[in-house]
Formats: C-alpha cells, structure tokens, sequence
C-alpha cells in the first residue's frame, strides 16, 4: 500500500499568525507537527511508500523520513489528482495532514477494516465524536436518523484511484458533508435527503454504482480520523484540549 499525504493547505493572517507558520501540516500540537503525526499514522498502518504533496517547507521538514515529495499546486483539486495518481497499481491510502489527534492504532484499524472495499470513508458515530472532543466547533453531519463526523482518510483499492478521479476528487471535496455528497449522486438521492429519508447505505449504493466498484462507509471509526484543523477556532480547541490530556 502506498500512502499519499496532501499538505499544501495554507493558512491566511490571522491565523497563520497563532500557528506560526503559513502552511497548516507544519502547525505543532503538543510539540509535535501534525504533518508528522500523518507520517507516523500512515507508516504503522502498513504504507510500504509514503508519498507527500507540498511545498519546499514541506520537502525541508521532511527529509528523508518519508519516499517522495512531491511538489504542490495552487489548486487544491490539482494537488488531490498528483496524490491518486501515486495509486497505479497498489493500494492508496489518501491523507490529510491537519489531524492534530490521528493515532497510528485508529488508522491501522481502518486499514485493516477498509481492505474488504474498493473505497472507503471513515465514519465516527456523533455521540462517540461528542464525548471524545467536548464542546468541540461543529463538525457533525445528519442523514436521516444518522449523525456522524466524517473522517479525513480515504482508502482505495489496487488500481481505484486513477479510474475513479474525477468522481473521487469530488467525493473528498464533498468528504465533510454528506449533504454535500448526496448532491453529488443525483436527483433521485437529493429527494430523498429532502424527505429526511436518505440513509449512509442510499450514498454507498449509489457510489457503486456510479464507480463500477464497492464503496463503503466504514462506521464507528475513531473520531482521531475526524477532528481536523479548518479554522482558527479548531486550532484553538485542539491546543486547549492537548493541554488538558
């Protein structure tokens, strides 16, 4: 399996001001990079290559600790298509680096629970998300009788991620709302949002069916997969709650 982390996130004034630093996966809680909290997470769930996309900050601070750097884009979509394309023939695991909290036990275990799909999504159910970060910024999504926090990890079978660009780009663009994602998989779905009647297994039917292949939601991941650094106030929380551990 190889491992692609896309780290080319920037963060604007103010923000970049509190982080200390422009790009978000250099940005440290508890003394630590959550850039290299990815690597470690990626290199003990089995990644025999470890790939990552950015800038020269990035390639500095990485070294020799992982395979390839490669360079970052100024479109984000541009910099998600140069991390699938790692994809060829082995398994991909796509990455975000902005988890302040991902451990490597929570991505070994969606590996491990993921190889059974051609692609996959970590799903935290949104009472475990809930307790694990208390009064944490919102970041849980409704379908239906459902609430989950979405997770920041895809996984791809061998040979998935090249087939399935397109849609797959606008699947992680979607990956934070399932709204987002049902508007994605037609007119049929989007009713059925509407009715209040669109379930996590109406999204991974239709996904299958529009990629020729299995997609899966893998449910009761760990909200470490789930937690990510969007805003000021997610970095905020982040160190006041790696304080208080």
């Amino acid at each position: 399996m190889i491992a692609a982390i896309t780290a080319g996130g920037r963060a604007d004034d103010p923000f970049a001001r509190e982080l200390g630093v422009t790009t978000k996966a250099l940005a440290s809680v508890s003394d630590v990079t959550m850039l290299d909290l990815a690597i470690a997470a990626a290199r003990a769930s089995g990644a025999k290559r470890i790939v990552v996309i950015g800038g020269d900050d990035v390639r500095a601070h990485c070294g020799a600790r992982v395979d390839e750097v490669i360079d970052e884009s100024t479109d984000g979509r541009e910099n998600i298509r140069r991390a699938m394309a790692c994809g060829v023939d082995e398994p991909l695991l796509l990455c975000s680096s902005d988890m302040p909290f991902v451990t490597p036990r929570a991505m070994s275990d969606f590996v491990m629970r993921a190889r059974a799909c051609d692609l996959a999504l970590p799903l935290a159910e949104a009472d475990d998300y809930e307790a694990t970060y208390p009064d944490a910024p919102p970041h849980i999504t409704r379908l239906g009788r459902d609430r989950v926090a979405n997770g920041n990890v895809v996984y791809f079978g061998a040979g998935i991620a090249p087939h399935a660009l397109d849609a797959s780009q606008r699947f992680f663009d979607a990956r934070k709302s399932l709204f987002r994602m049902a508007t994605l998989l037609g007119p049929g779905l989007m009713l059925r949002f509407a009715t209040r009647q669109l379930r996590i297994a109406h999204v991974e039917a239709r996904g299958s069916a529009l990629l020729g292949c299995t997609v899966r939601a893998i449910r009761n991941a760990s909200p470490t997969l789930c937690f990510d650094i969007d805003s000021l106030a997610d970095y905020r929380y982040a160190l006041d709650y790696a304080a208080r551990r």
